[in-house]
C-alpha cells in the first residue's frame, strides 16, 4: 500500500509587499487619523466610507506608472465582470457621486481614510497595501477650492506635530504643462502615450537627475540592477523644451541666489538649501517663478490659464495668512497620476533624516493631490469639476517617528497578578474597578504558577504597574502595587535584593488602589 504524502505546513510568514500592524502602531495610526478627521471637519468636510472593492471598468485607466486598466491593482473576474481592490480613495469618489449626485450637496466635500492596495513590485518603503487619508471638494470650478484643499494641508500637518519651518507645500498647475507639451507638439490623442511618459520622467527629476529623466524623455534608460524603462523617443528640441520645464525650480533658484547667504558653498539643488532660500526669498520666489514659467510657455493660452490660476491661489492664501514660509508655487511639481487637469500640490517633509546607509537626506513627500475635473466626467459625460489630496499615512507616522515625536512602543495595560488561583473573583473584581475608573487592565490569564513569569509577561505588555495580592494580603486588606517602569531603572543599577527595598513597590489599603495607581501612572506621565 502506498505511503500517504503528508501535506506540508503553510509556511507563517507575511506575503511580499505586505506588512503586519501590530498594538502600537495600530494604535498611533488610529489617534493620528483621529487628529486629521478634526481638521477635516473644521473646514466642513463630511466622512465617506467606500467599498474597498470596485469594478475594474469604475476605476478605469488612470493607475500610476501602467498603460492597461487590470495592470498595477489586484482584479479577478466574476460573473463576466473584472473586479479590483481600490488602489487610491479618489476614484470610489468619482464612482459615489456619479451614483449619488441627486442626492448630495453641490458642491460635495467630503474626506475618507482607509487602506489601498497596488499590484506593483515592493520595495524599501514600498508596499502593496498602505493607508491613505483623502480630503476632496467635488463641484467647485473655483481655483479658491484648491487654495483651500492646500491652507487645510498645511493646517493638518501641524495639527499632527509637523513645526513649521519642517514642511512646504509646493504648488504647480498642470495646465502650464500642457502648455509646455504644446509648444514642445506633444498634442493631440496620437501623441498620448508620449504624453504619459513625460510626465512620469519629469515626475522623478528630484531621483533620477536631469541626465537620468533626459534619458527617459529619448529612447529609454537602463538602471542600476541592468532593467530597461522605454523613452518617449523625442526629438532633441522636443527634449530642450521640456527639460527647460523639468529644471525651471533650478532657474529660479539661480535669479534668487542673492536672498540665501554662502549660496555658493552649495549644491543649487540640494534640498535643504532649496527650502532656506525658498523661505528668504518670500513673495519674490513665486513672482519669479511666475516669470519663468511665462517665457517656457509662450504664446500658449492653455499654459497662460495655468499660470493666471497659479497667481490666483497664491494671493487667495496670503490673504488668509498662508505665505511661501509654508505654502510656494514650485515648478517641479508633475504628480504622475494622468487624471489632473489644474492645480497640483504635494506636500514635502524638509527636515534631515538619516537613510539606511547612514546618509543625511531630506524626508521628502507626505501629501500629494490637485483638480482632477474629467474623472466624474467617465460616467456622467458631464465635466464636473474636483479637487482633492491624499495623505501618505504611513509615511506621516514614520516622518514623526524620525522626530522622535512618537513612542516606539504603547504604554500596555496595568497588570493584575494572580497569587492565589482561588481568589479568582477578587482580581477581576479588582480588575474591574481599574477600568471602571478609566484605567486600561487586565488579570493575568495564562499559568499563575511561576509568579517571575508573571512580571515577564508585564515586561512584554510594557505595563507601568502592576498589582500583587495573596492571601496574605486580602486577608489584612491591603495590595503591593509595583512601579514597574521605575523598577525597571532602578534594576539597571542595582541588585534584586537592593531593588525590593527600593520605593518602586508600595503597599497601599485595598480601597486606596485606584488613588496609588493614578498617582504612579501621573509621575511616569
Amino acid at each position: 500500500m502506498a505511503k500517504i504524502k503528508k501535506q506540508p505546513r503553510p509556511k507563517a510568514q507575511t506575503p511580499k509587499g505586505f506588512q503586519d500592524y501590530f498594538g502600537a502602531d495600530v494604535t498611533a495610526r488610529a489617534e493620528m487619523l483621529n487628529t486629521i478627521a478634526g481638521v477635516y471637519h473644521r473646514y466642513g468636510f463630511d466622512a465617506l466610507e467606500t467599498s474597498a472593492v470596485e469594478t475594474v471598468e469604475a476605476l478605469g485607466k488612470f493607475l500610476p506608472d501602467v498603460d492597461r486598466p487590470n495592470e498595477g491593482v489586484f482584479a479577478w473576474e466574476e460573473d463576466s465582470d473584472w473586479l479590483a481592490l481600490r488602489y487610491d480613495l479618489t476614484a470610489p469618489l468619482a464612482r459615489v457621486y456619479a451614483q449619488f449626485r441627486n442626492d448630495l450637496p453641490t458642491p460635495y466635500r467630503r474626506y475618507a481614510m482607509g487602506p489601498v492596495w497596488r499590484n506593483e513590485k515592493p520595495g524599501p518603503g514600498r508596499f502593496r497595501q498602505f493607508y491613505q487619508c483623502d480630503a476632496d471638494t467635488v463641484g467647485a470650478s473655483s481655483v479658491a477650492a484648491d487654495a483651500e484643499i492646500c491652507a487645510m494641508l498645511s493646517d493638518t500637518l501641524e495639527a499632527v506635530g509637523i513645526e513649521r519651518g519642517d514642511y512646504v507645500i509646493r504648488v504647480n498647475n498642470r495646465k502650464v504643462l500642457n502648455g509646455v507639451m504644446e509648444v514642445a507638439g506633444l498634442v493631440g490623442d496620437d501623441k498620448e502615450a508620449e504624453r504619459g511618459i513625460v510626465l512620469r520622467a519629469i515626475d522623478k527629476l528630484d531621483r533620477l537627475g536631469e541626465d537620468g529623466v533626459r534619458a527617459l524623455l529619448g529612447e529609454g534608460r537602463k538602471d542600476a540592477s541592468g532593467d530597461f524603462t522605454d523613452g518617449a523617443g523625442l526629438e532633441p528640441d522636443q527634449i530642450e523644451i521640456v527639460m527647460s520645464f523639468a529644471s525651471a525650480t533650478k532657474s529660479i533658484a539661480i535669479r534668487l541666489k542673492q536672498y540665501a547667504e554662502a549660496w555658493a558653498e552649495h549644491d543649487l539643488m540640494e534640498p535643504h538649501y532649496l527650502t532656506s532660500l525658498q523661505a528668504a526669498a518670500g513673495s519674490a520666489w513665486n513672482e519669479t517663478a511666475v516669470e519663468v514659467l511665462k517665457v517656457i510657455i509662450g504664446d500658449s493660452e492653455i499654459g497662460g490659464d495655468g499660470i493666471a490660476e497659479l497667481e490666483t491661489i497664491s494671493s487667495l492664501l496670503s490673504a488668509q495668512g498662508y505665505g511661501p514660509d509654508r505654502i510656494i508655487i514650485d515648478p517641479s511639481v508633475v504628480r504622475g497620476l494622468g487624471y489632473y487637469t489644474g492645480p497640483v500640490y504635494e506636500a514635502e517633509l524638509t527636515f534631515e533624516i538619516t537613510d539606511e546607509k547612514g546618509r543625511p537626506r531630506n524626508f521628502g513627500s507626505v501629501a500629494g493631490g490637485g483638480r482632477y475635473d474629467d474623472l466624474v466626467k467617465r460616467f456622467t459625460g458631464q465635466e464636473v469639476p474636483a479637487t482633492g489630496v491624499s495623505i501618505g499615512v504611513d509615511r506621516l507616522l514614520a516622518a514623526l517617528r524620525a522626530k522622535g515625536q512618537m513612542q516606539q512602543s504603547a504604554v500596555g495595560p496595568v497588570v493584575v497578578t494572580v497569587m492565589d488561583r482561588d481568589r479568582m473573583s477578587d482580581y477581576q473584581t479588582m480588575v474591574a474597578e481599574l477600568r471602571n475608573a478609566g484605567i486600561r487592565a487586565e488579570v493575568y490569564l495564562g499559568n499563575p504558577k511561576n509568579f517571575g513569569n508573571q512580571l515577564k509577561y508585564a515586561d512584554k505588555r510594557n505595563s507601568p504597574v502592576a498589582i500583587i495580592a495573596g492571601s496574605d494580603e486580602f486577608d489584612a486588606g491591603i495590595v503591593q502595587i509595583k512601579d514597574l517602569i521605575l523598577g525597571a531603572e532602578i534594576a539597571k543599577n542595582a541588585t534584586l535584593e537592593e531593588w525590593k527595598d527600593r520605593p518602586s513597590q508600595y503597599e497601599v489599603p485595598r480601597d486606596q488602589m485606584i488613588a496609588k495607581v493614578r498617582e504612579i501612572l501621573d509621575s511616569q506621565s
